[in-house]
């Protein structure tokens, strides 16, 4: 209970009113954010008191004798402006030091943004969408210190709240894909899009599976009206054979469990035993994965050897983990997997988020499970597979490729700008080639933005590049050593001057507006160094623009062609040079091309034509593929 107001003395009554005009003041606060107590919101946030004064949870009716103390403290208000406005000023220099130091840490870390709500600007939490003292510790103390940052980081991260919304975001990423709207191709015929509808039936939520298939049979389309036979055959050839989908579970440095989801998709057989990549990343789920299954498929049966195609992986992230968690995870991937695996049933490869560690130790756990070390896994090591230039192949191959078509046209390599995407093993080895070729390769890319370097790439800045990812630092640094390079921030590639673009890092990383850039920058020829590259809508605006598109199942056949020569023993640096390899890589690459041609002008597509690349891919490698489905029956 307060005293009177005529049993105080001036002192008193003002630690009083101030007292009440705080409690008054963090009462709005409380009601007006439920049950929610925020340090950011009100006048009293910066008063180094507000920690120790009591907060009044509950509305209450004020007293007679309240009644008459707020009528003194309206005087006494009067009186003492001037102390009120000496206090009142510091406050304010102090908000705009918070208010700067809170755009600073935007920027400084990209989990948090700043936004204005009820007229503060207030620091929101990118995953959840939320604020306050669940998300960050209190910075007034300290603004700009580096150690306050990085606490605050550390209690954002292991926040509850943040951990529950971040659950909720990756458990909910289906009905984000369900939501995606997916982009339905007008062109085709009644019969062509009967098959596309059956696929939406089926699997209406799995827009990267409906993307490429949609692509296939768009392609497919003189095919089918000529054999109606190639229906039905199409329907069973876009419903995989095998889908294997199953846990992981493993443990951390920490001691602490956790649980993946692994996938492996067998999608076709009917040429041969399974050959197709692992993929470790955070996106994966079974729509990509059947994806890469079905462009796997296609892919090989494109290439001189008869080869069924498949697909897998895992959400799991090696980013950031130690050597001994990846082991433990392909240990335990690999456990549940291997008995699908095996020389005549289906090896694996590397991919997205897959290397020379991840191969090792996935192939010594199938040794050691499977009591034999007969076959191997494609990849680079020698003492338990064959080629050393298992990797080179892909990226060596594109260029191949893109060699090959600028030959009909009378032009060559030497003196174009290329323009690359991506900094993993396949982008790497296309700029390698491309210096080779006399090429000026310019820009590479991370997630993160990408750089540009306009006096091109060397061997030497090559080198650098591989230390800066092999440290896993940010392609950024790259600007330190060389001036006239600049990185970008959020940004792609494909606004910079180019004659021909390789793109090699993920599927749709080029969409409408990409595109767009990419024909105004002067982009002729773009080869697919990555699966499926381009949204349905960037197909649409390269085509009718006349840029010529090289597709990934024939351009990127060359990992195809290498892991089967060292499958099959045909090469080993023992017994083959790199030169020999190279010249049996481009024989390769110069089969498929005449291939791709020939199927495109068999069914009437001219051969400057942009779409006839793709198109004569797609239309070789199901007639392939049909015939044998066709010869060995309903199975």
């Amino acid at each position: 209970m307060l005293l009177p107001v005529s049993g105080l003395g001036m002192n008193s009554t003002m630690d009083d009113m101030n007292l009440i005009q705080q409690a008054q003041r963090h009462h709005l606060v409380v009601r007006e954010l439920g049950e929610e107590i925020d340090l950011e919101i009100g006048p009293g946030d910066d008063d180094p008191s507000f920690a120790n004064t009591p907060l009044i949870v509950g509305p209450r009716e004020p007293s007679a004798e309240e009644h008459d103390e707020t009528k003194q403290t309206a005087m006494v208000s009067q009186l003492t402006n001037e102390d009120q406005m000496s206090k009142t000023q510091p406050a304010k220099r102090k908000k705009k030091v918070v208010k700067r130091w809170r755009e600073e840490w935007a920027d400084t870390y990209k989990w948090a943004y700043v936004d204005v709500k009820e007229g503060t600007a207030r620091i929101f939490c990118s995953i959840c969408r939320e604020y306050g003292r669940k998300h960050r510790r209190n910075p007034y103390g300290n603004e700009g210190s580096r150690n306050m940052q990085m606490s605050a980081l550390e209690e954002h991260n292991n926040s509850l709240l943040h951990k529950e919304a971040l659950r909720l975001q990756m458990a909910s990423k289906d009905k984000i894909i369900v939501e995606k709207p997916i982009y339905v191709k007008a062109l085709m015929s009644k019969t062509a899009g009967s098959i596309v509808e059956a696929a939406l039936k089926r699997d209406p939520h799995e827009v990267e599976f409906i993307q490429s298939v949609q692509e296939a049979v768009h392609a497919l389309e003189r095919v089918i009206a000529k054999n109606s036979h190639y229906v039905n055959i199409m329907e069973r050839l876009l419903e995989p054979e095998r889908m294997i989908v199953f846990r992981v579970p493993w443990v951390d440095d920490r001691g602490e469990t956790h649980v993946n989801r692994g996938f492996r998709v067998q999608f076709n057989q009917a040429l041969g035993p399974c050959r197709g990549g692992i993929r470790f990343h955070p996106s994966v789920n079974l729509s990509i994965v059947k994806f890469l299954g079905f462009e796997q498929t296609l892919k090989n049966a494109l290439s001189p050897y008869k080869l069924g195609g498949a697909a897998g992986g895992s959400d799991f992230e090696p980013k950031g983990k130690s050597d001994n968690e990846i082991m433990r995870f392909c240990q335990s991937f690999m456990n549940e997997i291997y008995r699908y695996l095996g020389p005549d049933k289906d090896l694996p490869s590397e991919e997205m988020g897959v290397g020379t560690r991840e191969m090792g130790y996935l192939f010594g756990q199938y040794r050691r499970l499977a009591g034999h070390f007969q076959g191997s896994f494609t990849g680079p090591r020698i003492f338990w597979s064959g080629s050393s230039l298992r990797t080179e192949a892909t990226g060596y191959g594109l260029v191949f490729f893109a060699q090959l078509i600028l030959s009909d046209m009378n032009k060559e390599l030497k003196g174009l700008r290329c323009a690359v995407s991506g900094s993993g093993k396949i982008a790497m080895h296309v700029l390698e080639k491309l210096i080779a070729y006399g090429a000026l390769p310019i820009t590479v890319s991370d997630a993160k933005g990408y750089l540009v370097d306009e006096d091109g790439f060397d061997y030497m800045k090559i080198s650098f590049l591989r230390d800066i990812k092999a440290q896993q630092r940010s392609l950024r640094d790259y600007s330190k050593t060389y001036a006239r390079s600049k990185y970008y921030d959020e940004s792609k590639p494909w606004s910079e001057r180019c004659d021909v673009a390789f793109p090699c890092a993920s599927q749709n990383e080029i969409d409408q507006s990409d595109a767009i850039n990419l024909v105004n920058s002067g982009c002729r020829i773009l080869v697919e160094g990555s699966n499926m590259p381009c949204t349905p809508e960037a197909v649409d605006v390269l085509r009718k623009a006349n840029v010529l598109i090289a597709p990934a199942m024939a351009a990127g056949a060359g990992g195809v062609v290498a892991g089967e020569l060292e499958l099959n023993h045909e090469c080993n640096l023992v017994h083959w040079s790199p030169e020999d390899f190279e010249s049996k890589l481009q024989d390769a690459m110069k089969q498929t091309y005449q291939r791709v041609l020939k199927a495109a002008t068999d069914f009437g597509y001219q051969k400057e034509s942009p779409e006839a690349l793709v198109h004569g891919a797609v239309i070789s490698s199901f007639l392939t593929i049909a015939q044998a489905m066709t010869d060995q029956g309903c199975v």
